[in-house]
């Protein structure tokens, strides 16, 4: 069976793969297919019970801490009311989406397709349905928000007693059967089920392909519905260039605020203390938590400059037409799309720390104006990887070119 390469667009024919077996992309490496230890099945088993548990893990308490015989608790939501409650708005709405809406909706929407393919009923609704509940595997972050919960469990327990409430217990499970789901699910397989790919077309004949479910298709179907998964067919990502580079000046232009301004203020006893993202990570260091060190340095600082990085270097190799490292940039690109949604860890800390951190008098936290100029660097670079279409760099290189652009080939 026949299907496109969505990172470079070449033609695959695909046969029946035995278990263990892997179909790579001769041309720019992607993995197009893989059997082992994947099965419908087992997606669903996962799926359905990250669904159940996401219910105790948003309603019971996550963290309990004591000062004075004091007790505070922190839950799933309630880190987001303080948010809201303390007028940042934009940071509360994109964390309760992130944390708690979106998962809802993508293990609810996963768990429902499995079970109706399983049970063999196909409503014409299902292949849109299965393409939302992949889209929104990226923005749902059970598995981020539990790291956060990590840092801050870390940063609380060498000051004062912390304890973990069966909210954070079921957390760990969901945040650990989400990320099961994933490596799981067989997504080919879902798509054949939904419906067979086609034979390959004749060499003269023009094609296009879906690029979220890659079914290949007459070039004439252009601007219609995919059969499959419902999207609209383009041969290319419209405006794919326009609107990556507008995100990534936008990134750009916060990131250095991000950084440079605090992402929460601590008031312990009447003294404010501002709190830098680097400051955070020095915390760590100096408390002997120096994997947690790396892993904040990584996710909050070098993923957030390497996504920007990566997407300009994209955009000068389309607008020059080079045609050196095409393997390696496609691959970068890929790795640019996974590991974007990790940089939530740092605003998912504050999240948890909020609710915990509020002794009257004595000792409060609260966002500040770095934490909404970070979040929304997260996001944006997450659009701009996304609006990006890596099929142009494969055009661009091989398309002609003027004389004065061949020294930059």
């Amino acid at each position: 069976m026949t299907i496109a390469c969505t990172d470079c667009g070449t033609l695959q024919d695909i046969p029946p793969l035995p278990w263990g077996a892997i179909a790579v992309c001769p041309t720019c490496d992607n993995r197009l297919e893989r059997t082992n230890g994947r099965s419908i099945n087992g997606a669903l088993a996962c799926a359905s019970a990250t669904f159940v548990l996401l219910f105790p893990a948003n309603l019971l308490p996550i963290m309990h801490v004591s000062m004075l015989d004091m007790t505070r608790e922190s839950r799933l939501g309630s880190g987001i009311v303080t948010l809201w409650h303390n007028q940042w708005v934009l940071v509360a709405l994109l964390v309760a989406a992130f944390a708690v809406i979106l998962p809802f909706v993508r293990f609810g929407l996963l768990s429902l397709v499995l079970a109706l393919l399983q049970l063999g009923r196909r409503p014409r609704w299902l292949g849109p349905a299965f393409r939302w509940s992949l889209h929104l595997d990226q923005w749902a972050m059970p598995d981020v928000f539990l790291i956060g919960c990590a840092v801050g469990y870390s940063r609380i327990a060498a000051v004062m007693p912390v304890k973990i409430g069966w909210g954070g217990i079921c957390l760990i499970f969901a945040a650990f059967l989400c990320m099961l789901s994933r490596a799981a699910l067989d997504t080919r397989a879902v798509w054949r089920v939904l419906s067979p790919e086609c034979a390959a077309p004749p060499e003269e004949q023009p094609t296009l392909a879906c690029r979220f479910c890659d079914l290949v298709q007459p070039v004439g179907a252009e601007g219609r519905r995919c059969p499959r998964c419902g999207l609209t067919l383009r041969a290319r990502k419209p405006d794919s260039i326009v609107r990556t580079a507008a995100l990534v000046i936008a990134g750009f232009a916060l990131f250095f605020p991000a950084n440079l301004y605090p992402m929460s203020l601590d008031r312990q006893f009447g003294v404010t203390v501002t709190h830098r993202i680097v400051d955070g990570i020095l915390e760590l260091f100096q408390a002997h938590l120096w994997p947690l060190g790396v892993l904040i340095f990584f996710t909050s600082i070098a993923i957030p400059l390497l996504k920007l990085a990566g997407l300009s270097w994209f955009l000068i190799s389309v607008w020059y037409g080079s045609r050196r490292g095409l393997v390696l940039k496609t691959r970068l690109c890929r790795l640019i799309d996974e590991i974007g949604r990790w940089s939530c860890v740092d605003i998912f800390t504050i999240a948890v720390f909020l609710p915990l951190m509020h002794f009257d008098g004595m000792v409060s936290t609260n966002a500040a104006q770095g934490a909404t100029a970070f979040l929304l660097v997260v996001v944006i670079t997450m659009f701009a990887s996304h609006a990006f279409d890596p099929r142009l760099m494969w055009d661009a290189a091989l398309a002609p070119r003027p004389q004065s652009r061949r020294r930059y080939s």
